[in-house]
């Protein structure tokens, strides 16, 4: 069975930092591609930043040059780095992949921006 745990969440002041991590279990991670999507309270989930099999990111323009989507599939782990926080980034961030038709998504963690 597939299986997304992320972590990494919390509370930061805005302009700080955060990793989020997700660890990929029951399937083979490196031929898949990643996202990392977030749902603001209120709002719908929106993606934030994918990467391929081959390592081909793309990003939301609300992040664009501030996270950083990454891969490490001896660790069968996905990443994000965000670097200068906003308000509006305060969410819960959720991992997801696709293993052929269908999606599975991680339990979420929450990260608040506020000072």
């Amino acid at each position: 069975q597939v299986q997304l745990v992320e972590s990494g969440g919390g509370l930061v002041q805005p302009g700080g930092s955060l990793r989020l991590s997700c660890v990929v279990s029951g399937t083979i991670f490196s031929i898949y591609a990643m996202g990392w999507h977030r749902q603001a309270p209120g709002k719908q989930r929106e993606l934030v930043a994918r990467i391929t099999s081959s390592g081909s990111t793309n990003y939301a323009d609300s992040v664009k040059g501030r996270f950083t989507i990454s891969r490490d599939n001896a660790k069968n782990t996905v990443y994000l780095q965000m670097n200068s926080l906003k308000a509006e980034g305060t969410a819960v961030y959720y991992c997801k992949t696709a293993v052929g038709y269908v999606n599975y998504w991680g339990q979420g963690t929450q990260v608040t921006v506020s000072s």
